[in-house]
């Protein structure tokens, strides 16, 4: 898909390049087409730009283009070049839901004029559209998974076609990265909501005990056993079970589970007897698991059972997009659980957590805003001794100014809790100028309300 603000389709050679040299030479990106077909092929449901087209082209006509853009996406703006005079075109295409009509030969600044407003327009229709999207998750019962980071829309765009199956779920990603709140928000989120949410860490659990934990066991089954103990698959019945460091399960207690997956039937430790179980398995790991089965160190069938769905959880380090928004969040929860103020970052602090390179993933992020509503801004220089910056002999000039000017908007639009009209008047800029910074830096003002 093209990237251009304006597609220009027009069987006119000189047509073509006269258009794309007044838009080039005003600051607007052009793609030019001889067909419509070509174009259509450049259009899609989030192309952000406008459509300008010939009415009179060979082939599919200007209207035939209309209606096809508007089978994709009725929102993109189209307008229609049509010849002088031919007032019957121009009606029939503004009645088939043309943003507008020029006809030809049309003034240049006249052009222009309309091009950007059809722009203005196409950007307000995809924002209202992004916003309705991130009021439908946020209004979801149970855990919110927050960022808007690219890996982390690729996340969330995997999960919500399974949200309602009983497909099981494999989660990689390092310590501390956000597995268990992906598997409770998955949960939250499914027809299995109502019944339990059952976690288990393998590699917290003895190895001597966990298959009884497991498994559950009759009275006397073992030393200790002094009664019947139900276990976490059978409690996990209609609802989810969450195995978290799964690469800790014992090879043996491996063959029991990939049986209890295959049958929907559970054995508990002493017993003669099968129960039947209906539960769907989350299981989460920071290993490779694909590397340890080809190893002999995890079992291969074990591994495609589970592996219906993998995620991929990208740590930190890697969507530093989320860090304000996640900071801020996290700053409000403390601020509420321990009755103290949430005070937003300045510019300087902002920009000294985008420099750390966060180990700890989420989790750290989650205690430092912790920290820092009990003790202030202290905790951040306490955390500096373990920062690792990517400034000293890393980041060019430029990178490190975009890396304060962006930390600086995160930190207004926190402390205006998104609101456009207050973030201009703190920084001190137009609001052209805080729109065209928040789209260089991926900034929704969506993220900051609270």
């Amino acid at each position: 898909m093209t990237e251009a603000s304006v597609i220009f389709v027009d069987d006119d050679p000189h047509i073509r390049k006269a258009i794309a040299q007044t838009l080039t030479l005003e600051d607007l990106s052009v793609a030019c087409f001889e067909d419509a077909r070509s174009g259509l092929e450049n259009i899609t449901q989030d192309y952000e730009g406008v459509v300008l087209c010939d009415y009179n082209m060979p082939g599919m006509d200007g209207l035939e283009m209309l209606d096809r853009i508007r089978a994709k996406d009725d929102t993109i703006p189209v307008i229609i070049l049509t010849g002088q005079g031919d007032i019957s075109t121009a009606v029939t295409a503004m009645q088939q839901g043309a943003y507008d009509f020029i006809e030809k030969p049309f003034d240049h600044d006249e052009l222009l004029e309309l091009l950007r407003h059809a722009l203005e327009k196409r950007h307000l229709a995809l924002e209202n559209r992004r916003l309705k999207a991130q009021l439908k998750h946020l209004a979801r019962p149970g855990p919110r998974i927050l960022g808007d980071s690219a890996g982390m829309q690729k996340v969330m765009a995997t999960i919500d076609p399974v949200l309602d199956i009983s497909a099981n779920i494999l989660l990689h990603g390092e310590t501390g990265s956000g597995k268990d709140a992906l598997a409770r928000y998955i949960h939250e989120n499914s027809p299995r909501s109502s019944h339990n949410f059952v976690a288990i860490n393998c590699g917290a659990v003895p190895e001597n005990l966990i298959e009884s934990e497991l498994f559950g066991h009759e009275a006397g089954a073992f030393t200790g056993a002094d009664k019947r103990r139900i276990g976490k698959i059978e409690y996990a019945h209609k609802g989810t079970l969450f195995l978290d460091e799964l690469e800790s399960m014992p090879m043996a207690l491996q063959v029991k589970l990939l049986r209890v997956l295959e049958e929907q039937r559970v054995e508990r430790l002493g017993s003669n007897q099968v129960q039947d179980v209906d539960v769907r398995i989350i299981a989460a790991t920071k290993a490779d698991l694909k590397q340890l089965s080809d190893e002999g160190e995890f079992r291969a069938d074990l591994y495609y059972r589970l592996n219906v769905v993998k995620l991929d959880i990208p740590p930190l380090r890697e969507r530093k997009d989320d860090i304000p928004v996640l900071f801020h969040h996290f700053v409000l929860i403390a601020a509420a659980r321990y009755d103290r103020e949430s005070i937003p970052l300045d510019a300087s602090q902002a920009a000294r957590l985008m420099q750390h390179s966060w180990p700890g993933n989420v989790r750290e992020l989650r205690n430092l805003a912790e920290r820092y509503v009990l003790l202030g801004p202290v905790a951040l220089d306490e955390n500096d001794s373990s920062v690792t910056t990517n400034v000293s002999g890393r980041q060019t000039l430029s990178e490190m100014m975009d890396d304060f000017e962006r930390s600086a908007v995160v930190s207004a639009l926190n402390a205006c809790h998104g609101s456009i009209k207050d973030t201009m008047v703190q920084l001190g800029i137009a609001r052209k100028t805080l729109y065209d910074k928040m789209k260089k830096y991926g900034l929704d003002k969506a993220q900051f309300r609270d």
